[in-house]
């Protein structure tokens, strides 16, 4: 088996296995289908994914807002230890956790600013990918509602064709397309 032979059957195996899904029979249904899912995914994220039955998308979902929330309050937690630090050296006191020995510090008051500023920097992208991902959710939903429209019945078929050339003692690789009305 070349090559070409290989990389035709493994891209389209895929779309034969996957395109034996049904479809509503009710068209309203069918074209309220991306809107609800939209809806849904908007007021609860992995509702709209639950609506169009793709429920292993639902822990990926959660998966992916609970990491954008948890680097939130993990940034948030140490902006504020460095924070109440630096205040605590602004009104003269030395017992701060970064300090050091009690002599010396072991991270200056510009050290303690450098991470401030950037601890601050990491909550707002942690709030943008958040963000992000929330919307991305919302986008999924929407577009797995409006795929699922798509007529992939028996009239309308892509199916690799194998000939056997016997002049050339070799096989003929090719597509069909089928549309039957």
């Amino acid at each position: 088996m070349n090559k070409k032979s290989f990389y035709i059957i493994v891209f389209l195996i895929p779309i034969f296995i996957f395109s034996q899904n049904e479809l509503p029979n009710n068209d309203l249904e069918m074209a309220l289908r991306p809107s609800k899912a939209t809806f849904y995914s908007a007021v609860l994220p992995g509702l709209g994914q639950a609506y169009n039955k793709k429920y292993w998308k639902i822990p990926i979902v959660y998966g992916a807002l609970a990491t954008g929330i948890y680097f939130y309050n993990q940034n948030d937690k140490d902006y504020n230890r460095y924070r109440n630090a630096y205040k605590r050296r602004l009104a003269g006191f030395t017992d701060d956790e970064f300090y050091g020995n009690g002599i010396y510090p072991s991270i200056s008051n510009d050290g303690l600013i450098r991470a401030q500023n950037t601890l601050k920097r990491n909550k707002e992208l942690s709030i943008l990918v958040t963000l992000g991902l929330y919307i991305l959710n919302i986008i999924d939903a929407n577009v797995d509602a409006h795929l699922l429209q798509y007529n992939l019945d028996d009239n309308l078929t892509l199916e690799p064709k194998i000939n056997y050339n016997e002049v050339q003692n070799k096989s003929n690789f090719g597509i069909s397309l089928n549309i039957e009305l």
